[in-house]
């Protein structure tokens, strides 16, 4: 069980979270909150990050991709804790249990009489389960290609935040797209930062991320733009609806996301941006707390 926890990353998944919960936050806005739809949207997007996190596991250790040369934290088939028939087991019991609760969601979302809402949504869960196993799953494992920022950004971001928002309201909200590029932007920042951080071993396992695409100089710099642009997409969104001051809490979260631009910055050696993993992702989190807080308060 011990392994099966580690495998589960569970340190991953305040980042996977963040949009739902700003969705839900926006649902409050909207007077519209759901607690019910907002337990089963969180149970959903675990189990979507579970299952992205065995599938990536079972992807990067029968590839060779996870091996000595990998600087962050030994993975469960890397260290034989696991062999890749049970994390395949593993893999198809999550997926199983995740589209129950999905099914769920869905059901109690939209009831019996929104049939074309069910089935959008339901197509859509579908793909996030076809996202999250071939990242590095199969031959044509989109992230050994470069596309895992495009991923991230439309799944954590916009899908997450928007799509969770639409469960309560029934609704698309255009402006809700703001608030989500910022978490679609930090996210992406968080896979970024990874791949910084696994170029060297990344490179000789033939895994061609964007990073590795755009070589180390570069990464930093479209680093530095995810910030920014998440930055200016909450702050545009509350200056076009400002009505008060609390609306500018998110501002605190952006005090540790600007000290990890100038860590970034003045950084030299990958593995010291591994630290920096956490930090982006907690900051992610509080950032999506407090622009929902600031909308309700």
């Amino acid at each position: 069980m011990k392994h099966w926890v580690q495998a589960a990353r569970l340190r991953t998944l305040p980042l996977s979270l963040s949009g739902i919960v700003l969705g839900s936050f926006l649902a409050a806005k909207y007077n519209a909150f759901d607690s019910v739809i907002c337990v089963l949207a969180l149970l959903t997007t675990i189990g979507f990050q579970v299952l992205s996190n065995f599938a990536n596991d079972y992807g990067d250790g029968v590839k060779g991709t996870d091996n000595e040369n990998r600087v962050g934290p030994e993975r469960a088939l890397q260290s034989g804790a696991i062999s890749p028939k049970q994390m395949l087991r593993g893999i198809y019991i999550t997926v199983f249990i995740t589209l129950v609760v999905a099914l769920l969601l869905i059901y109690t979302s939209f009831g019996v009489e929104n049939f074309t809402y069910s089935l959008l949504f339901f197509v859509l869960g579908i793909a996030s389960i076809i996202a999250a196993m071939k990242y590095t799953m199969g031959k044509r494992a989109y992230g050994y290609s470069g596309l895992g920022d495009i991923f991230v950004f439309a799944f954590f971001g916009l899908l997450s935040v928007v799509g969770s928002l639409f469960l309560y309201t029934k609704e698309l909200e255009i402006t809700a797209f703001l608030p989500a590029f910022t978490i679609g932007f930090l996210s992406a920042g968080v896979l970024n930062l990874n791949n910084m951080r696994d170029r060297a071993s990344d490179i000789l396992a033939n895994k061609n991320t964007l990073v590795v695409k755009i070589g180390a100089v570069q990464a930093k710099k479209y680093h530095y733009s995810l910030l920014t642009l998440a930055f200016v997409s909450a702050l545009v969104y509350v200056v076009s609806d400002f009505k008060s001051p609390y609306q500018l809490l998110f501002l605190i979260a952006f005090v540790p996301i600007t000290k990890h631009f100038l860590v970034v910055f003045k950084n030299t050696e990958a593995k010291d941006l591994d630290p920096e993993l956490k930090k982006l992702a907690l900051s992610t989190f509080l950032f999506a707390l407090l622009f929902g807080l600031g909308q309700i308060l």
